[in-house]
């Protein structure tokens, strides 16, 4: 890694990032429903090998379908995703692929196996096998899926805490100690578990919102009911389980990207019993000037809530943005340094870098050797500093960050209050009565995917500017290619991705007009 990587055009960096973004974005349009949906249709033919009531079957059919369209189409731009590491960002690959590619070539062998060998047998193996044969393999489809989802985002959580790595100054790698590390860090096991729950949650919306529909029209209410149960039931664990989650997944950022969780908080200067704000009006077109300014106007906040989340302590140490900025001393009396201090330290490592591959192989097992192996093992932890140019560089887009989070919260709360109303009158009243929430619930389907894919959005906005914390900025990250062929690509794959979104949704729009076979 030199610095004559900085010579890539600024236009190809921005388009490599914006298409893949792009691809994310669309492609987890996709997984969410896969991973919800899959476990709803699992819970119901359960309930029908259980009781061998047909109604429960024609359910289970009727969910699986619709399954089965969202699971082709995701399969496509999740392999355009991960083309994109080769191609647009060649250098990140090379720099840590023996890490990242780990993970990823886990899933394609056996998650991904796993799912194309099960899908078949749940989709075409009815009256061919037995009913215990085909309820094992829903599940297993289900379940081949969730996996596939865990090695990627132990892919994408080590992105946002590298861990069971060392850099070798021989290969200019970074290079795997611990597979054990990586694939059961900390943040790994946060990011999933909230992940999937807030995955079954978009599920059960939408297995609400299509039941609302039939209720609606009247048609298909027996159907509609019981898939209402069954989704709200869903729908109310995973989202306690997904404020759970959440919690442990923020409280993993305080630790490890104090960084993100100020510009989340729009938190410019922080200190102890810091309070957890609700809203504020953060200008959402630009970057607050956060050196000059105490508080975004309007703020409503609870009163050291931040501090009991972020440290588990209600009178704790949160540092702002200027804090991160300037250093700052933790809880545990050790201090974060400075930015310009971590700047210094990433440049002796880069210096220290480049002396060592001058060396002979004979001079680098020599004292000078040894002594510039000790430099940059040391400085390796703040490598990526040493192409910032200014502090300001490390700061990721507060309103982005700020609102995002807030969207995500605050319709994660909406969803537990409908799901509960949902049961009440699913088990207590005549549900097939309220043609409020029969609309009500029709309209919070796309609200599931706002929610889902705003969570995206702070976990990677709030990262920036780095590909890997703390280790590679975006511009170092990426291939030195021509920022023409990437535009043009860009909206190549925009074409595709809102071809195949189009598709799916007549397609989904018209079996659910058909409705079940009876």
């Amino acid at each position: 890694m030199s610095h004559t990587l900085l010579t890539i055009d600024p236009a190809a960096i921005d388009w490599s990032r914006a298409q893949f973004a792009l691809t994310a974005i669309y492609h987890w349009l996709f997984v969410p429903l896969t991973l919800g949906l899959g476990l709803i249709m699992s819970i119901m033919e359960t309930l029908w090998y259980k009781t061998s009531r047909n109604e429960w079957l024609t359910a289970a059919r009727y969910w699986q379908r619709l399954f089965g369209i969202n699971f082709a189409i995701g399969v496509a731009t999740g392999i355009i995703l991960e083309f994109e590491f080769g191609t647009n960002w060649s250098n990140y690959s090379w720099f840590v692929g023996d890490i990242f590619g780990a993970p990823l070539a886990v899933e394609g062998i056996v998650a991904f196996f796993m799912e194309s060998t099960f899908v078949a047998v749940m989709f075409f193996g009815w009256k061919k096998v037995s009913k215990g044969f085909h309820l094992a393999s829903t599940w297993l489809t289900w379940v081949g899926a969730t996996i596939s989802a865990w090695w990627i985002l132990v892919a994408n959580s080590w992105m946002q805490y590298p861990v069971g790595c060392v850099f070798n100054p021989d290969t200019m790698r970074n290079e795997m100690y611990s597979f054990a590390e990586v694939a059961l860090s900390p943040f790994a096991v946060g990011k999933f578990c909230h992940t999937v729950t807030s995955s079954w949650i978009v599920g059960a919306v939408f297995v609400l919102g299509v039941s609302c529909w039939y209720l609606w029209k009247k048609r298909h209410q027996d159907l509609a009911v019981r898939s209402i149960k069954v989704a709200g039931i869903t729908g109310l664990a995973a989202s306690l389980l997904a404020l759970y989650t959440g919690d442990e997944s923020a409280y993993m950022v305080a630790q490890k990207q104090p960084m993100k969780l100020a510009a989340m908080e729009a938190l410019y200067n922080g200190g102890k019993d810091q309070s957890l704000t609700a809203i504020a009006l953060v200008n959402p077109f630009s970057q607050p000037d956060y050196a000059n300014c105490g508080e975004p106007p309007c703020r409503i906040a609870m009163p050291n809530l931040l501090s009991l989340l972020a440290t588990r302590d209600i009178h704790g140490y949160v540092p702002g943005i200027n804090d991160c900025i300037n250093g700052y001393t933790k809880d545990d009396g050790t201090r974060e340094p400075s930015v310009s201090e971590k700047i210094e330290r990433g440049k002796t490592a880069i210096a220290s870098v480049s002396q060592y591959r001058r060396l002979s192989k004979e001079e680098r097992s020599a004292p000078e050797g040894l002594l510039l192996q000790r430099q940059i093992r040391d400085n390796m932890p703040y490598f990526g500093y040493g192409y910032i140019k200014d502090a300001s560089q490390v700061v990721p887009s507060v309103p982005i960050c700020f609102y995002a989070f807030r969207v995500m919260v605050g319709l994660g709360t909406l969803f537990i209050a409908v799901f509960v109303i949902v049961l009440f009158l699913a088990y207590r009243k005549d549900i097939t009565r309220y043609r409020l929430l029969h609309v009500a619930g029709v309209c919070l389907i796309p609200l599931a995917w706002i929610a889902s894919e705003s969570g995206w959005i702070v976990a990677e906005m709030g990262r920036q500017p780095w590909a890997i914390q703390d280790m590679l900025p975006t511009w170092v990250a990426a291939s030195d290619i021509d920022a023409g062929h990437v535009m043009l690509t860009f909206f190549l794959f925009l074409l595709i991705f809102t071809s195949l979104l189009v598709a799916e949704v007549s397609i989904m729009v018209k079996q659910i007009k058909k409705g079940p076979e009876l």
